[in-house]
């Protein structure tokens, strides 16, 4: 009986040191079977004793025992000497456990911190080989961040600030209007160079153009009328014929077409000529509109606000503060297509011999959609929109307009990985940019970026027929005009030569981009 107890606490004291071994339990847990160990020694001690001196002989009194005992309980010398073996065998078992125990953390302790240290080598080696790179990037754009000028954060806290107060005289304008058969002004949507972040000129020169999108009023309707097809303009024009609607019936009584007799004012006789929609007129009503709610306002207490009459189809508008800042705001009207982002909008300088029934197809609203979803793609702090900058802003004084540069910027970053556009690869891009206008030119064919183009973001919503359409020619002017087309070709092979001797195989220069850039590109001292 005493040795099967002793055996079962040998295994026992086997299960414990494998558990303090390879599960490292935690302090409480420890402690406890501390106890416990102690407890099983106290235990394996008197159980050893007991053990020894029964195995002892004592022959005399074997007789005695054997008729006192029942005939299974009876132990010989034979058994307890087998036992006692055994018992030797599971200490000698329990003790090198024992020593093992206390040499494993050691060794475990020591492969640990060899293991520790070999890997915090590596990751040093990683982290300066990255470092390197990152040294060398940061570098570059560095340079280029020095060469070049760009007021770009002038131009954003300016465009908050436009949008801002746009917003509010627009709500004025609705609570004012409410109720009536005037056009509905929906939220306007700020568009152009300004609000993408490109813009080639100083900050104080930018104009924040804005689309005011519009909406008939209760008892009308607009039925666009385009004129010509894509193939014969770069973008069509349309007119916008206002339908009356019948009303009876419904929650306003008033109704225009069966009533004629209302004494309401009329959108037709007021904002039409020969039922189509004035962009002349319209621009003139807005205006006056703006002059009466801009004095309403709280912000007229901080900004000098004077309407321009430099613009018959537009509402071109200066802020001046009360700290001396001026700059310009204008707002576009626009009649939207279906549920697309491309509108009829009025040019903002039209030409004196075009009519004022007569809207121009706008892209301005989609091209604002493509570079707000091109910069959530792009890494951050890269330098699209610096180099768009750069190229317009080399391109001033050239027959090419900012326009014509945008467009073939969109299809160069359209088709470039995203992570080709930090501050060192910026004069590569420009470099691409003018190999393609250049091969355009040759060609005598640049091509819209909207149509016919199936690497436009689905996020882009754009009419039926522009995906399957045949792109309109930005160029279709050359293609007439030999002597325009020539210069054209000599201005491009000049700044393209200028430029291309300035990029050397991937690396940037700080001498050869001050020299590049010193000519058009460095903005006033403060931007």
């Amino acid at each position: 009986m005493a040795a099967t107890k002793l055996l079962a606490l040998l295994l026992q004291g086997l299960i414990l040191f494998s558990v303090k071994v390879h599960e490292k339990p935690d302090e409480a847990a420890w402690k406890r079977m501390e106890e416990r160990e102690k407890e099983m020694k106290q235990e394996m001690t008197h159980l050893m004793e007991e053990m020894e001196r029964r195995s002892r002989p004592q022959w005399s009194l074997v007789p005695m025992i054997q008729q006192q005992r029942p005939q299974g309980q009876i132990i010989t010398a034979w058994e307890a000497v087998l036992f006692a073996a055994i018992a030797g065998v599971l200490l000698l078992l329990f003790c090198l456990c024992w020593w093992l125990r206390k040499r494993c953390p050691e060794a475990d302790s020591a492969r640990t911190k060899e293991d520790v240290l070999a890997i915090s080598m590596d990751e040093e080696n990683e982290e300066g080989r990255a470092l390197e790179g990152l040294e060398e990037e940061k570098l570059s754009d560095m340079i280029f961040d020095r060469s070049i000028k760009w007021p770009v954060q002038k131009i954003i806290s300016r465009r908050l600030v436009v949008k801002g107060l746009v917003d509010k005289l627009l709500h004025n304008l609705r609570m004012r209007l409410s109720n009536s058969f005037w056009p509905e002004l929906q939220n306007a949507i700020g568009v152009g160079s300004g609000f993408e972040g490109w813009s080639p000129d100083e900050a104080d020169r930018v104009i924040y153009h804005l689309l005011l999108p519009l909406k008939p009023p209760i008892g009308h309707r607009f039925h666009l009328e385009p004129l010509g097809s894509r193939q014969q303009i770069p973008g069509r024009d349309c007119r916008i014929r206002v339908e009356l609607e019948c009303t009876c019936g419904g929650l306003k009584a008033l109704c225009f077409l069966h009533r004629p007799e209302n004494q309401m004012p009329k959108v037709l006789d007021i904002l039409c000529t020969n039922s189509y929609l004035d962009v002349a007129k319209l621009a003139r009503w807005f205006k006056g509109l703006v002059k009466k709610a801009w004095v309403t306002l709280l912000e007229s207490r901080h900004y000098e606000m004077k309407v321009l009459p430099d613009s018959q189809t537009s509402c071109l508008m200066q802020l001046k503060s009360h700290s001396g800042d001026t700059f310009m705001l204008d707002i576009l009207f626009g009649v939207q297509q279906g549920a697309s982002d491309i509108f009829f909008s009025s040019p903002p300088r039209a030409d004196s011999n075009t009519p004022s029934t007569i809207w121009a197809e706008s892209y301005l609203v989609a091209e604002r959609k493509f570079f707000i979803q091109i910069a959530e793609e792009v890494p951050y702090g890269s330098y699209h929109l610096k180099c768009l900058h750069l190229c317009t802003t080399i391109m001033k004084g050239t027959v090419f307009t900012p326009d014509m540069i945008k467009t073939v910027f969109m299809h160069v970053l359209n088709t470039t990985p995203v992570s080709g556009w930090r501050g060192g690869d910026c004069l590569m891009r420009m470099a691409d940019v003018m190999r393609y206008l250049h091969y355009a030119l040759e060609e005598k064919q640049l091509d819209s970026f909207f149509f016919g183009n199936a690497n436009v973001p689905e996020e882009i919503i754009l009419p039926p027929d522009f995906r399957r359409s045949k792109p309109p020619n930005l160029f279709a002017h050359l293609v007439q005009d030999q002597a325009a087309y020539t210069e054209a070709l000599r201005q491009v092979e000049e700044i393209e030569e200028e430029l291309l001797e300035r990029v050397i195989p991937g690396i940037l220069k700080e001498e050869a981009c001050m020299e590049l850039c010193l000519r058009s590109c460095m903005s006033a001292p403060g931007d």
